[in-house]
């Protein structure tokens, strides 16, 4: 049986073959990006899958591993998001960030965070979970003026006394420049971000 399972696993023949030959090693593909390119898309999925050529990320979601020394490896964050929502306009960061502004913050979230136009709610890509949240607004790339500004934000949500996270915050505020923070502010702050910024700036 093991050499049934092994013969099986190397070898692919004709259009499953042919269709393992135009992957891209990283790259994430939906069901519908390779049924363009075959004439029984289900049966090759579950061929290329067999062998490895591809793997499973969620239903009608895939993506062909890089091989490294370690073994086969997970596609980029980008990738997969990408995929998932069919558009490229999203934001993708771990709360985890938020300790780099300075806050006292120091906890370690295990979730990635996808802020987009499209989906809402948690979501199991592979072998990890998305938190996607649809918002209005947010910027290509994370800045010290977003994370402070979303971190104000989502004050409830942390696993931090949020006391002590609003007092460093305040103390933390000439850190910034006015100006940039206050565009920040006025883009991705909620209004009650918004309002406790005036107040620490006396306006």
């Amino acid at each position: 049986m093991s050499a049934l399972v092994s013969s099986s696993a190397t070898s692919l023949r004709g259009a499953a073959a042919h269709l393992a030959d135009g992957l891209q090693a990283g790259r994430v593909y939906r069901r519908e990006d390779l049924a363009r390119l075959s004439t029984a898309v289900d049966r090759h999925l579950r061929e290329l899958v067999a062998t490895g050529k591809l793997k499973k990320l969620a239903q009608g979601l895939y993506y062909a591993p890089k091989q490294s020394s370690f073994g086969p490896l997970p596609p980029a964050d980008e990738q997969v998001v990408g995929g998932f929502l069919r558009d490229k306009d999203f934001l993708v960061f771990f709360p985890s960030a938020y300790n780099s502004v300075g806050l006292g913050t120091t906890q370690l979230y295990n979730r990635t965070v996808v802020y987009n136009h499209k989906r809402h709610g948690v979501f199991k890509l592979g072998n990890r979970q998305f938190d996607f949240r649809v918002k209005p607004r947010f910027p290509k790339k994370l800045t010290p003026e977003f994370l402070y500004v979303d971190l104000l934000n989502n004050l409830d949500e942390l696993a931090e006394d949020r006391d002590a996270v609003l007092r460093q915050a305040r103390s933390k505020l000439p850190s910034f420049e006015p100006a940039q923070l206050q565009r920040a502010a006025d883009r991705f702050g909620n209004l009650s971000t918004r309002k406790r910024l005036r107040e620490w700036s006396g306006g």
